[in-house]
């Protein structure tokens, strides 16, 4: 059956190869980029089953306004594949503080979630793309009151996602289904060879995964579930998802970015 699915980055690396893909596949695909060259580029390459939207996903208000058009032009969005992020850049922290990882990897994926809602059947789906790189959450940096590695602040955000994640299919269970996953590690995407100085691994790899989250049955019933492809199954994410209260410490910070 065909659906549609959104992607967010889908301009470079996994997104860019899963969307090809999905559109390859036949379903409609909603493609996210920030940079309009390259959207141009991609409308040139993809051809038919695509529509496309722009906006920067540090500035939390393009989101919102994304997220609103999205509401208005569709009946129904099948899938979300929240796939925008960051790891390395050149400025990190923005004049208030705040470290673009967190709002780029966690607060504009879980706002965009929030406000897509009343176009997402129940049936749908929104899978995040967490990492193998996840660790405890220091919530002054979080917040912006603390400055972190690049590591750290990717890692921490990452785990970030995975606890909202978690929390949303808590206080969702009709669905959508809400899933985290990671879809390999070091894959050959630009983040891997800015950030770590290596071709990658094969990114198909990373692609399969997607696609089986947004589209197979076995994913149906994964809500709030961590798939880790680095050892192909379901997983538990780091132990401070198994934290009460720290992923509610967590997710309040979470959820105040979704009221902007």
């Amino acid at each position: 059956m065909k659906k549609t699915i959104l992607i967010t980055g889908a301009t470079d690396g996994i997104g860019r190869a899963t969307a090809l893909a999905l559109a390859k596949m036949g379903h409609a695909v909603i493609l996210h980029g920030r940079n309009a060259k390259k959207l141009d580029d991609l409308k040139a390459e993809i051809g038919a089953n695509a529509s496309f939207v722009q906006a920067d996903m540090v500035d939390l208000s393009q989101v919102t306004k994304m997220a609103q058009d999205l509401v208005a032009a569709y009946d129904g969005i099948d899938v979300v594949i929240n796939n925008a992020g960051v790891f390395k850049t050149s400025s990190p922290r923005l004049a208030d503080g705040s470290d673009v990882r967190f709002i780029v990897n966690t607060f504009a994926p879980a706002l965009l979630s929030h406000l897509l809602l009343p176009a997402i059947p129940k049936d749908g789906r929104l899978v995040h793309l967490s990492s193998a790189a996840q660790a405890s959450i220091d919530l002054n940096a979080m917040v912006g009151k603390r400055q972190l590695q690049d590591m750290e602040a990717y890692a921490q955000s990452k785990l970030a996602l995975t606890m909202w994640s978690q929390d949303f299919a808590s206080k969702h269970c009709g669905g959508p289904v809400s899933v985290a996953v990671n879809p390999g590690s070091l894959l050959a995407t630009k983040m891997v060879r800015e950030g770590f100085g290596t071709l990658g691994n094969d990114l198909s790899i990373g692609v399969n995964i997607l696609i089986r989250a947004a589209l197979s049955d076995e994913f149906e019933s994964a809500s709030g579930r961590y798939f880790d492809n680095d050892i192909g199954q379901f997983a538990a994410p780091h132990s401070d998802a198994a934290n009460a209260e720290v992923v509610s410490s967590v997710v309040a910070i979470v959820d105040a970015h979704l009221k902007v």
